[in-house]
C-alpha cells in the first residue's frame, strides 16, 4: 500500500489551562501546521521528519501515526512516512503539539483510505501527544481549538466539549514569544494544582461568554503559580487590549487586540526580549488538502 495524504490544522491560544482542574477552554488562531503522511510496507517503522524545527523529537508524530494504525488493526500491516512544516514555535505554550497532533491523525487517516468523525480524529491525537508525553492532560480543549477553529469550553477529563463560541469582532491575535522553551510535560503540576479553586472562577467566566476576562485571570493566576512576570500581560492591557495573559505553560503571552489599537501593544511588547508574532482568529475547521 502506497497512500498518501496532507493535511492542515491551525493554532490556538489558551483562555483557561486545564491543568488545573481538568477544564480549559482555548481559541483557535490561523496559525498552521501542514502534515504529509505517506503509508509504507514496512510494518513498525515511522520515518518522521519535524521540517520547520528539524532538531525537536518527533516522539509526537510517530505515536500519533501509531495510535491511528492500531485503532484500524492495521499496526501489523504498515508503517508511514511523514513530514511537518509549521509556523506554531514549539514548546512556548502556543499549542503546536496540539495542531501537529490534529495534522498527523487527519492525514494518516486519509492516507489509509479511511474515514472517521471529527472528534475522534481529536481524540486520536490527544492520544498520541499522550503516548509521546508531551501532555499533562491531553490538552482537549487545545486540541479542540486548533482542530474546530473558534473558541471551545471542555472538560478534558472526559474528553467533551461542553460549550462553543464564536467570535464576530474584527481582533487581532497577538503572541510575546521569548526565545527559551518550556515544555508542559516539564511544569510544575503540584504548584498549578494549588490554585485550581482560582482558576474555577476564570472557566465559570469562560462559561459565561467572559472570555476575555477568563484570559486574562487565568493568565494572571498561572503566571503567579509558575513564577512567570505579568508585566507583558499588564502591558498589553494598559495599551489597549481586551484580554492579555500567559499561553499554556508558557512562556509566550497573548494579547487580544482590537485591529486599530495592535501597532500600540507592539510598540509597548518591543520592551521586552523576544518575538511578537500576529495571528487572526480562526474558525476554519482541519481538513484535509492532498
Amino acid at each position: 500500500m502506497n497512500g498518501k495524504a496532507e493535511a492542515i490544522s491551525h493554532g490556538a491560544a489558551t483562555i483557561i489551562n486545564a491543568i488545573a482542574m481538568g477544564k480549559g477552554a482555548a481559541i483557535g488562531v490561523d496559525l498552521w501546521t501542514r502534515a504529509g503522511v505517506r503509508i509504507t510496507d514496512k510494518p513498525g517503522i515511522i520515518e518522521s521528519t519535524i521540517v520547520s524545527d528539524p532538531a525537536e523529537n518527533p516522539v509526537l508524530i510517530e505515536n500519533t501515526v501509531k495510535k491511528v494504525l492500531k485503532y484500524f488493526n492495521l499496526e501489523a500491516n504498515f508503517g508511514a512516512k511523514v513530514e511537518t512544516l509549521s509556523n506554531i514555535p514549539i514548546a512556548r505554550g502556543m499549542k503546536s503539539s496540539s495542531a501537529a497532533g490534529n495534522a498527523v491523525a487527519l492525514a494518516t487517516v486519509a492516507a489509509l483510505g479511511k474515514k472517521l468523525d471529527d472528534i475522534k480524529i481529536v481524540k486520536l491525537g490527544v492520544d498520541g501527544s499522550i503516548a509521546a508525553k508531551v501532555t499533562i492532560t491531553g490538552a482537549f480543549d487545545d486540541a479542540c481549538a486548533s482542530y474546530f477553529g473558534g473558541i471551545v469550553v471542555t472538560d478534558n477529563l472526559r474528553r467533551r466539549i461542553v460549550k462553543r463560541f464564536k467570535i464576530t469582532e474584527d481582533l487581532a491575535v497577538l503572541f510575546h514569544v521569548p526565545a527559551e522553551k518550556a515544555y508542559t510535560a516539564s511544569s510544575d503540576v503540584r504548584r498549578m494544582k494549588g490554585v485550581a479553586s482560582l482558576v474555577k472562577i476564570a472557566y465559570k467566566e469562560a462559561l459565561k461568554g467572559n472570555h476575555w476576562a477568563a484570559l486574562t485571570l487565568n493568565g494572571l493566576i498561572y503566571s503567579s503559580a509558575l513564577g512567570y512576570d505579568p508585566s507583558i500581560a499588564i502591558d498589553a492591557l494598559k495599551t489597549g487590549a481586551l484580554a492579555s495573559g500567559l499561553s499554556g505553560t508558557g512562556p509566550a503571552v497573548t494579547a487580544i487586540v482590537p485591529q486599530e489599537k495592535k501597532d500600540l501593544v507592539k510598540d509597548v511588547w518591543q520592551r521586552y526580549k523576544g518575538e511578537i508574532l500576529e495571528a487572526q482568529i480562526n474558525h476554519e475547521k482541519a481538513k484535509v488538502v492532498g
